[in-house]
């Protein structure tokens, strides 16, 4: 039997169709959402971008660099590797940069900077860059992404690593043509051994073998001059801040240095270096963090200055 439908009848029928159609919305929306974490966690497909260009920026390092692909310009980090930094503007990085080589800070910078020089001869002609736009801003406030780059002579990281300018550290993503990522890491490991044990780049600086067996240039450390003057020793410490230039970082030994040396570094004062001669003999300086008024932040402030 035909049932006449009232307007409540109708209604009814308003109100799940909307029910409906928000469902779906929501649906989508949540799709979406999911689509969005998956670009941003890395999980897409590579990107290959050929006949890359490298652009000259100061920002520029070892495996950090800005790159134009076609009309596009972007900043590539490489996967896997860390190239030491540059400068004095990252005491702390430094410090475990220093370390992982056993070499000092900056002994440190300067293989920095030959990496920096290394990557630039490297990608002075095309190269292809592979991606995913996986986010790499780090510290950074430019947008940057994680790569693999890829020259004629094979992939940028590994070559860093073969000549003892970069340590097998930072981001991993298993690379394109591989099925895991310990395929990659066991080879950059291999590389490294053989770095170590043939002393180039930052493995034989303290036997001058920073550039074989790539050719690299001289650099020039800003360390004070031979014959400098000095200050008379019984002159009284100024009371202007000394800046870093007249403390070269890593210079000083903890074990031996006077309370005067001590009082070069900027944060530690008569007070502070009476307290960490009071406290020696140290296994290093590392253990600085045990002298009474050093605190996180001033052992970040004070620690790269040490040997």
């Amino acid at each position: 039997m035909w049932r006449k439908f009232s307007v409540h009848d109708s209604a009814t029928a308003r109100i799940a169709a909307f029910r409906c159609a928000v469902g779906m919305i929501a649906s989508a929306v949540l799709w979406i959402g999911s689509v969005d974490l998956c670009a941003r966690d890395g999980s897409k497909d590579w990107i290959v971008l050929n006949n890359c260009r490298l652009i000259a920026n100061p920002a520029n390092d070892g495996d950090s660099f800005h790159v134009s692909a076609g009309a596009k310009e972007y900043i590539f980090r490489l996967y896997f590797v860390d190239a030491p930094e540059t400068d004095e503007m990252t005491p702390r990085r430094l410090v475990e940069q220093a370390k992982y080589f056993a070499i000092t800070v900056p002994q440190a910078i300067e293989t920095g900077r030959a990496a920096k020089e290394f990557t630039r001869q490297k990608l002075s002609e095309p190269f292809n860059v592979f991606t995913r736009m996986s986010d790499a801003m780090g510290q950074s406030r430019l947008e940057r992404f994680y790569a693999f780059v890829k020259t004629k002579e094979g992939d940028l990281g590994e070559q860093l690593v073969r000549n003892g300018l970069a340590r097998v550290y930072g981001f991993k993503a298993v690379p394109p043509g591989l099925k895991s990522v310990r395929a990659e890491l066991a080879k950059l490991q291999q590389l490294e051994n053989q770095a170590r044990q043939e002393k180039i780049g930052a493995w034989g600086i303290n036997a001058s073998q920073l550039g074989p067996p790539q050719p690299l240039p001289a650099i020039a450390l800003s360390t004070p001059r031979p014959g400098a003057s000095k200050p008379p020793s019984g002159t009284l410490k100024s009371n202007r801040s000394h800046g870093k230039e007249k403390t070269p970082l890593g210079k000083i030994d903890i074990n031996t240095a006077t309370e005067k040396e001590l009082t070069t570094v900027p944060g530690i004062g008569h007070v502070i270096a009476a307290r960490i001669i009071a406290a020696r003999p140290f296994r290093s300086a590392d253990d600085l963090k045990r002298v009474s008024g050093i605190g996180d932040k001033k052992y970040e402030q004070i620690r790269p200055y040490f040997q």
